[in-house]
């Protein structure tokens, strides 16, 4: 052989091993994908599949009546999940409806990553028949929230592109549904009606034309005698939703009203939309104008009744049938995993509403809470001294749900609860660092610490906001410039942030809080946006062992002051400020606090500060309970195992 001729030689046999390389790199990728390299004659299935790509419930409870309509209209559908799904079963279907949600940053639930992973890479290998899914037809409904921005029904949105590249036919355009405005019902309802006359083929005989979805609505054309119109005017109100399946938020066409201001017509939608506002009220909520909104708490009642008061009463003295609970915004920057409010109120990033005036919330919200407190005269227990007092409330949590930091009149709204010589108690998210810089002095105030780490924090949370970590700390920092009261709020969550000691007390330094509130989770039921259970709430012994250790590591700087053992809840002070000769100096002089107001002075924490009586610290026998108070113990009637 010439030696001319071995580099060529060498070249080709370079060439040939490479290109053997991928292919086998290749073929082992689609071997682990379980990808088809052709599309093979199948035999196809007659009945069709309805998968439910869901992570909470929602999607899936969805999908179930989808199939139950389907039935009643004698079309035959599996209800399929994804998990339990073969895909490469995926070009025998001939029908298939997919409800779908988009979990983490555009990503979906982990029960559907297989079948979207199989999905993704079928559609973009050159050596997948294009024509793979060319007997299948399909639609698909999303189920998500604009407030996440770019990521809303991604899931969705891609299934429907990658369905489409493998030659399948879409029968309806892919309709998208927005949980925040609360009327998913709304929406899907009639997406199903559309799909079972298409599936009839009472569609195709009148010559609809079906557009793609804009703001959560899908509207055929040319269907004038069908009557859907009118449903969607109409809006199908539901029960209590379960806002779950997250995704983003921007207005409806449905939740975009034109409101006369001053004559003028502002063209901002409300807030709390006539679904919202249903399933609010069906929770107790008092709904005030478009945006607010005020609460009894239980602990109102139950210190009316003489039954005792909340964790409040006991680390800084409030007197709990004098309390109100409201909040000047419905809205929140967040979708926490332990959100006991069922999230049926709107999320959003900024101020987006109409917007009411803080002297009418005021107003309306002592109203409220005045005919609820008058609501409980009669009750065994309710004395008409203490019924008096309740009718003069004395407090005020800005706590009762979303994010009040974000009416932008919040400042006048608190200057109006100090004439009327209510304190205030306020609570934000951390996720508005500037908000907390130009807030007033309020009674105390309140930073929501639900994790210590950027990944936990994610996770719990569930923020909207893409830099949440950096405006997190931001937040925790401009606490530290607050000379009033400031607290960090702990809530534990078991298997999510109960071992996070060591990261928790790195923050301390960051805001320097007077106090830390550790408190443990409550269980919300089935109905909360998220997968926790009863293992997921700690015990009283839990928060009491978690609050030593962090105390233990700040090295003295805090230490365990009190404790409410009714609300598995642990107070963390701040030795230095609140601990005088071995006496603790946790509660308010709420008197001297308005005194100061009043003056226009600058003031501290220090100068406000009350004793803490005995009964209430740490250790205590009674546990956080006021002696001054009833205890009242419900049977509980087990059944016995027989």
């Amino acid at each position: 052989m010439p030696l001319s001729s071995v580099p060529a030689r060498l070249t080709l046999l370079a060439l040939f091993s490479a290109t053997t390389f991928y292919c086998l790199y290749k073929s082992r990728r689609l071997r682990h994908l379980k990808l088809p390299l052709y599309h093979k004659p199948t035999l196809p299935n007659t009945r069709g599949k309805i998968l439910f790509v869901s992570q909470t419930g929602t999607s899936k409870s969805l999908a179930q009546r989808l199939h139950q309509l389907l039935a009643a209209n004698d079309l035959a559908f599996d209800l399929v999940d994804p998990k339990d799904y073969e895909p490469e079963d995926l070009p025998k279907e001939t029908l298939v409806l997919i409800v779908a949600s988009t979990w983490e940053d555009g990503k979906p639930p982990p029960s559907a990553n297989f079948f979207a992973t199989w999905l993704a890479e079928s559609a973009k290998d050159f050596r997948v028949d294009s024509l793979l899914l060319s007997r299948c037809k399909f639609s698909i409904f999303g189920v998500g929230s604009r407030a996440y921005g770019a990521t809303f029904n991604a899931i969705a949105r891609d299934f429907a592109e990658q369905m489409r590249a493998l030659g399948a036919t879409e029968m309806l355009p892919l309709c998208e549904g927005d949980v925040d405005t609360g009327d998913i019902d709304g929406v899907f309802d009639p997406w199903c009606a559309k799909v079972i006359r298409y599936l009839k083929g009472d569609v195709l005989e009148n010559g609809g034309v079906f557009e793609s979805s804009v703001g959560g609505e899908c509207n055929p054309q040319n269907l004038e005698d069908s009557g859907e119109d009118s449903d969607e005017e109409d809006g199908m109100e539901s029960e209590i939703v379960d806002l779950e399946d997250i995704a983003g938020k921007a207005p409806s066409r449905k939740s975009v009203s034109v409101v006369e201001t001053n004559g003028k017509f502002d063209g901002k939608k409300e807030m709390v939309t006539p679904v919202i506002r249903a399933n609010l009220e069906k929770q107790g909520y008092k709904v005030i104008g478009s945006h607010s909104g005020v609460k009894i708490c239980r602990w109102t009642k139950s210190q009316l009744r003489g039954r005792g008061g909340c964790y409040k009463h006991s680390f800084y003295g409030i007197e709990s049938h004098r309390c109100m609970e409201a909040t000047p915004s419905l809205a929140c920057a967040n979708k926490c995993v332990f959100c006991w409010r069922h999230h049926t109120n709107p999320v959003g990033k900024s101020w987006q509403w109409r917007m009411d005036d803080p002297i009418e919330i005021v107003n309306s919200a002592i109203d409220l809470h005045i005919n609820m407190i008058k609501q409980m005269k009669g009750v065994p227990g309710v004395t008409l001294e203490r019924l008096s007092e309740g009718l003069s409330p004395r407090h005020c949590a800005l706590s009762l749900v979303g994010e009040p930091i974000m009416y932008p009149e919040i400042n006048t709204l608190i200057d109006e609860l100090h004439k009327r010589q209510i304190s205030t108690f306020l609570v934000t998210n951390a996720q508005f660092p500037e908000k907390i810089k130009l807030l007033k002095p309020v009674t105390q105030l309140y930073v929501s610490v639900d994790a210590a780490t950027k990944d936990a924090l994610k996770a719990i949370d569930r923020p909207l906001f893409g830099d949440f970590w950096e405006r997190f700390i931001d937040s925790l920092t401009a606490l530290k410039e607050k000379e009033q009261r400031t607290v960090y709020r702990l809530t534990l969550v078991k298997g999510w942030n109960t071992d996070e000691v060591d990261a928790y007390s790195k923050l301390f330094s960051v805001g320097k809080p007077d106090f830390v509130e550790i408190k443990g989770v409550t269980y919300c039921g089935s109905s909360a946006t998220s997968k926790l259970t009863m293992e997921n709430v700690p015990w009283h012994a839990d928060v009491k062992a978690f609050s030593e250790a962090l105390a233990l590591k700040s090295l003295g700087e805090y230490e365990v002051a009190c404790e409410h053992a009714h609300s598995c809840c642990v107070l963390l002070a701040k030795t230095e400020k609140f601990k005088i000769d071995g006496q603790w100096y946790t509660w308010i002089d709420y008197e001297k606090f308005h005194d100061l107001v009043a003056s226009g002075r600058s003031f501290t924490s220090r100068d406000y500060m009350a004793a803490t009586p005995s009964w209430a610290v740490y250790g205590a026998e009674e546990g956080g309970f006021d002696p001054g108070q009833l205890r009242y113990r419900k049977e509980r009637h087990h059944k016995l195992n027989r």
